[in-house]
């Protein structure tokens, strides 16, 4: 599902990821997990650039309700050598209401088995990135996967900007999201392969600057020893 996605790219390591079912109340149903991680990190350019090692502390939830579902992550990012990044805190929140279960109607053609309106949320503290995501969703019927959606949103800056000490804001753009579960068996081991590669459009920054189009894909295999533990590996 995302950023000025500064925080997480480059190749991370999965070493855990704790599944918490919890009691659904008015919800349909709820997932909320508990991740480490372990990884080499670009460093973002206006933080001085490179790449430094980081552990990565997350906390990832996911339910579903009569009328949509949500979904959001809280990563703390602890850096090996101090850094910009030290301790440092980035999220994204989704909220998706499905429009087929709101008017009681099949919404959809062919292999689009819903369409929703979708609101996401981006924020990192340290930089001062505030990013609206509002748009469609249309969810995919695509054999063997346990969800698949593809989100067409906004991608609407409200950062602080440097003169806060922040990144430079942006001028605003768009994102294509594609985020999916395809769980699988090899004898009797269950795996799954998960995650969400995206598209942002090009933009301006607050120098005149251009920002080129972003491409991130977010591929997580995991092996589910257990209803409540995988071990894997994230490559980004």
């Amino acid at each position: 599902m995302p950023e000025m996605k500064y925080f997480r790219y480059g190749p991370v390591w999965v070493l855990l990821s704790c599944a918490l079912l919890q009691p659904a109340y008015a919800l349909d149903w709820s997932r909320t997990e508990l991740h480490l991680q372990y990884g080499n990190l670009a460093v973002p350019t206006f933080a001085g650039g490179g790449n430094a090692y980081h552990l990565i502390y997350t906390v990832q939830h996911a339910s579903g309700w009569k009328y949509g579902d949500n979904y959001f992550f809280v990563d703390t990012l602890d850096a090996q050598n101090a850094e910009f990044q030290d301790f440092d805190t980035y999220g994204e929140w989704y909220a998706n209401l499905s429009l087929g279960k709101i008017t009681g109607r099949k919404i959809g053609a062919g292999i689009v088995s819903d369409v929703g309106v979708i609101l996401g949320f981006n924020w990192a503290r340290k930089p001062g990135i505030k990013k609206y995501l509002p748009g469609l969703r249309l969810s995919l019927d695509l054999g063997g996967f346990a969800f698949a959606n593809l989100d067409f949103t906004a991608y609407i800056d409200d950062s602080d900007g440097v003169s806060s000490g922040g990144a430079p804001s942006e001028t605003d753009s768009f994102m294509i999201d594609f985020n999916f579960m395809r769980p699988f068996k090899i004898g009797g081991a269950s795996f799954s392969i998960e995650g969400h590669a995206e598209y942002i459009g090009g933009r301006k920054n607050e120098f005149g600057g251009t920002v080129e189009p972003w491409i991130l894909a977010q591929p997580q295999l995991r092996w589910n020893a257990h209803e409540r533990f995988a071990l894997g590996i994230e490559y980004q």
